[in-house]
């Protein structure tokens, strides 16, 4: 498994390669990847044992950014949160009251931040080849959901106080689901390349 040289994403394997028809078909990738990102934030899960609602976002925008790349996945997360900061209803629990900038900047603003960073990770990641084993791939989704933690946790702490539970309000409840989502993207990502014929060691 080479993890220095530059590799395809999914993004580039298909479609138009090269010209105006590459530039068309990244912009549809685009509005996709952002109505992906709106509907998964939408998607909330029953957690057993837990009063939080587990939501499909974290996953979508790793995956979004590995099968992406660097780039266009970046151009993706900050298409979304324009779109959020304008005050379109995209985000897990943006309401018709509390939406756009004074929603970005309450309780989830620091993984918002996440989001984009953890993006752009795996995109690179993804460059170097990780998608395309399982191991590499968890060990990416892995790395992906710490960034996209700790400016959460930051955020929470310096807007709450660093007294209050803020592990058990960030982080603990959401463990179990994201250690699922890990292993359905570790699985997926690396099936797909083998499909098209690009899977590695």
């Amino acid at each position: 498994m080479q993890l220095t040289a530059s590799h395809a994403v999914l993004a580039d394997h298909f479609g138009p390669q090269a010209g105006t028809a590459r530039r068309i078909k990244q912009a549809v990738l685009v509005v996709l990847g952002i109505t992906l990102l709106t509907v998964a934030a939408n998607i909330k899960v029953p957690v057993p044992g837990s009063p939080v609602l587990m939501n499909l976002g974290t996953f979508a925008v790793l995956t979004i950014g590995a099968a992406y790349g660097a780039r266009l996945g970046l151009a993706t997360i900050l298409g979304y949160m324009i779109i959020g900061a304008l005050g379109f209803d995209v985000f897990q629990s943006s309401t018709a009251d509390l939406n756009g900038i004074e929603y970005m900047m309450g309780g989830t603003g620091g993984y918002l931040v996440g989001y984009v960073m953890a993006t752009v990770l795996l995109g690179a990641l993804a460059q170097r080849g990780w998608d395309r084993s399982m191991l590499w791939m968890a060990v990416a989704m892995l790395l992906g959901n710490i960034l996209l933690y700790v400016p959460g946790l930051l955020w929470l702490g310096q807007l709450y106080g660093w007294d209050k539970p803020i592990l058990e309000w960030g982080l603990t409840p959401f463990l179990l689901g994201d250690a699922v989502k890990l292993a359905l993207a570790a699985l997926i990502l690396p099936a797909i390349w083998k499909l098209v014929g690009g899977a590695r060691g």
